[in-house]
């Protein structure tokens, strides 16, 4: 497609609306490339994937596209045995997540009655490595941080340079805040020199100050020395740092290798998840336009229904109804300036070339367009100072090019063909032009003044005048373009109701020629004609409509007839059911009366029993103190010699365990108690229960205690839930480190948007054992991770 065409029809500025939907620069480099098609397969592949993408985002909205990066160069350094930043690493780990989100987000439930196809096709390929996504996520908290978590080392070493750096501190605060060193130092404050801890000498004391000099003031009246009490342990944190680095290069080294090994298949999903983006741009732009999803053909043949330019909002424009093709081959549009001539031929030309895009097109269902090998345009006046060529001249070029490049099955635009020469002669070479252009049977939208064209198109066949209403009452163009109706200049009606003088405007009318007039005063009774006819038709529909409000009345009055009918029964069925529940309300009187004598009769029945009941336990009470000596005593093969009080037993007996009430009597008998039931048996007839006392059973406990402890770790990752999911898990293991015993534990929930730290946050502050909250320090995760210290 030519380059000057599609800068004339603004199909650039559709692009640039397009490229505004896409979510990630892989989809905009595909929109920047993006080209009108000329293969009816391929046009039709297009505008079924844009289909599809509208149907997807009027069913569950936009898919989740964050974290799309283009990571080619990082996948090429992987491949290569490079080992990636955090920050590269970080990239590859938000596009895998978002192939995941994407290939889970169109497979999810309810999508299964959407005919999606060739999106669900494309998403389907997409390689998934949950894993490694797992592995990055946990390592890499920032663009320029590594996570305690990512390796059990790399958190045993932080701890070792937290303690060294405490103890450090520790010790450079004892010796700035001593009496003995107060006036050698320049000030009371810790500082760092060459990753070393040093304090600020006055450089008179030197002498007295033992220790290393790394740094002076620009003034040179303050050292800044590392005291000699210290120089061990800056050594031996250094030492613990260049493990860190070790440690985090081989976790680099790692992960990047892992990246490595499935850099190919990585690549694969940046192209899909490219096509992904763009495909739903497409959808997007869609919706937005309101376009729809128009037929296509490669005849040639357009009809356009409502057809709007997609630049310019709803309430400017005026829709278009349009066709061309189907042994019409030329349509020449006339009217005067400002009439809506040259909008009609930019939409034509541009809703063509977006549909050859695979973009949907703002007009109505039913709209038809046809599939050209190109599309020429001269519009506008493109003069040149420099080449010193005039506004004909200009058009002319641009025609010769035009005809000397022209293929069979093209689509060409002329806007105001043959202006700016001679009328007369521009009028020839204009139809002559036209009928080139018709016998090879080429599409031609031309706009014109001349009154020639009129009647070329008039007695030409396969040739159509079309005409952009003008209202000369209210001297206002209405923009509706009228195929069939040749247009009116209307100049002199125009300076007539301006106020030009009768008798210049009939001296005009004598310079022109009696068959200009002539076909002027035809155009005017067809204007005339066609007002007439539109009046009656507009006359037909309002009788119509009046006919269809009769018949609707009359189905009103039937269905209102139906209703009353439909009312008596209902009323006859609530009198009947009115009559059903008074019968329900006093049968439920009667059994109410049944059961307060049932009850009373009842009432009397337990009253006699707990008569007897209490007969019975007194009876018990009485024989209480010979049931013992009447049962056959069982004795114990190993007899007690002491029991506590409190202490369980086996009664041999009764078979039964129980509770010692009392210690061991003087005729060698003990008190137990067996459910309700107390007894005195012999001691030489009970055992020790098997039960486990309650001590046991609270050092059992102490015991489970003790092992869950020693297996809770002191963080936990919640990144990639949502904020439920991630307070329940939380809640839980604030309760679990609770009762271990822990006095301070770390909360992963990553950077981010905030929203999940935040919501944590939230929730930490009204639960039952924090103490208080913090944002980690430099080492512990930064903003990525939320320290905890329990009550």
């Amino acid at each position: 497609m030519r380059e000057k065409t599609l800068r004339v029809l603004e199909y650039y500025k559709i692009i640039e609306k397009l490229s505004q939907k896409a979510e990630s620069s892989l989809g905009k480099d595909i929109i920047a490339k993006m080209a009108p098609q000329t293969e009816l397969d391929s046009v039709e592949k297009l505008q079924r994937e844009t289909d599809e993408a509208v149907k997807v985002l009027v069913k569950r909205g936009s898919p989740p596209m964050g974290g799309i990066s283009d990571v080619s160069a990082e996948l090429n350094l992987a491949e290569k045995g490079g080992v990636l930043s955090p920050r590269g690493l970080m990239r590859v780990g938000g596009t895998l997540r978002a192939s995941r989100n994407i290939r889970n987000f169109l497979f999810k439930d309810g999508m299964e009655e959407v005919e999606i196809d060739y999106v669900k096709a494309l998403v389907s390929e997409l390689a998934i490595y949950r894993d490694l996504e797992s592995e990055i996520e946990n390592a890499i908290v920032g663009e320029e941080e590594i996570s305690d978590s990512a390796s059990p080392l790399l958190k045993n070493i932080r701890r070792q340079i937290k303690a060294k750096n405490d103890g450090i501190r520790s010790k450079l605060n004892s010796i700035v805040n001593s009496q003995h060193h107060r006036k050698y130092l320049q000030d009371a404050i810790i500082t760092i020199r060459e990753g070393r801890y040093v304090v600020p000498v006055k450089q008179e004391y030197r002498s007295e100050f033992k220790g290393i000099i790394h740094d002076q003031s620009s003034s040179g009246a303050t050292l800044f020395i590392e005291p000699m009490e210290i120089v061990n342990l800056n050594n031996e944190l250094k030492e613990q740092k260049l493990k860190e680095q070790a440690e985090i290069e081989r976790i680099l080294t790692e992960l990047s290798a892992s990246v490595g090994e499935v850099a190919f298949d990585l690549k694969s999903n940046l192209k899909i998840l490219a096509q992904v983006d763009f495909v739903f741009a497409k959808g997007k732009l869609s919706l937005d336009m309101r376009g729809v999803r128009p037929l296509v053909n490669a005849e040639g043949f357009i009809e356009l229904k409502e057809a709007r330019h997609p630049l310019l909002s709803d309430k400017e424009v005026v829709p278009t109804n349009f066709h061309i093709g189907n042994g019409l081959s030329t349509v020449v549009i006339t009217g005067p300036n400002t009439g809506g001539k040259t909008v009609t031929l930019k939409t034509v030309g541009l809703l063509t070339l977006m549909v050859q895009s695979g973009l949907q097109i703002p007009a109505n269902h039913g709209s038809t367009v046809g599939i050209f090998k190109n599309v020429f345009a001269d519009i506008g006046d493109e003069q040149s100072i420099e080449q010193s060529l005039s506004t004909f001249s200009s058009h002319m070029t641009n025609i010769v090019d035009m005809l000397d490049n022209l293929e069979y099955n093209s689509l060409v635009l002329f806007d105001e063909l043959g202006a700016g020469t001679d009328p007369t002669e521009g009028a020839a070479l204009a139809i002559s032009i036209l009928e080139h252009l018709r016998q090879r049977g080429i599409r031609t939208l031309a706009t014109t003044h001349y009154s020639e064209l009129k009647l070329y198109a008039l007695s030409t066949e396969g040739v159509e005048n079309a005409s952009v209403e003008f209202d000369v009452e209210t001297l206002r163009p209405t923009y509706r373009l009228l195929i069939g109706v040749p247009g009116k200049s209307n100049a002199f009606e125009i300076s007539r109701r301006l106020g030009l003088g009768d008798y210049i405007i009939d001296k005009a009318k004598e310079l022109i020629s009696k068959e200009d007039i002539e076909f002027e005063d035809i155009l005017s009774n067809l204007e005339h004609d066609r007002r007439e006819a539109e009046k009656a038709k507009e006359e037909s529909t309002k009788q119509r409509e009046e006919v269809e409000k009769l018949k609707r009345e009359l189905a009103e009055q039937k269905q209102k007839l139906e209703s009353s009918r439909d009312a008596i029964l209902i009323e006859a069925k609530r009198e009947a059911k009115r009559i059903l529940s008074n019968a329900k309300s006093q049968s439920d009187t009667a059994l109410k009366d049944i059961r307060e004598v049932w009850d009373e009769i009842e009432q009397e029945k337990r009253n006699k029993l707990e008569n007897a009941k209490e007969k019975l336990k007194s009876g018990l009470n009485k024989i209480d103190s010979g049931i013992t000596e009447k049962i056959i005593s069982k004795v114990s093969a190993k007899p007690l010699k002491e029991v506590k009080v409190g202490e369980e037993v086996r009664v041999l007996s009764f078979n039964q365990d129980g509770t010692v009430l009392s210690g061991v009597d003087s005729d060698g008998n003990v008190q137990v108690q067996i459910g309700v039931m107390k007894i005195t048996v012999p001691l030489n007839t009970i055992e020790r229960s098997s039960k486990k006392t309650k001590t046991e059973t609270s050092n059992y406990a102490k015991s489970m205690i003790k092992n869950k402890s020693r297996d809770l770790k002191p963080e936990i990752d919640i990144r990639g839930q949502n904020i439920e999911e991630a307070s329940i898990e939380v809640d839980k293991y604030l309760d679990d480190a609770y009762m271990s015993g822990l006095k301070e534990v770390t909360i992963i929930h990553g950077k981010g948007t905030g929203a999940l730290r935040t919501g944590i946050e939230k929730m930490l502050k009204k639960h039952r054992h924090v103490r208080s909250q913090r944002m980690g320090a430099y080492g512990e995760g930064g903003m990525g991770v939320t320290v905890v210290e329990l009550k």
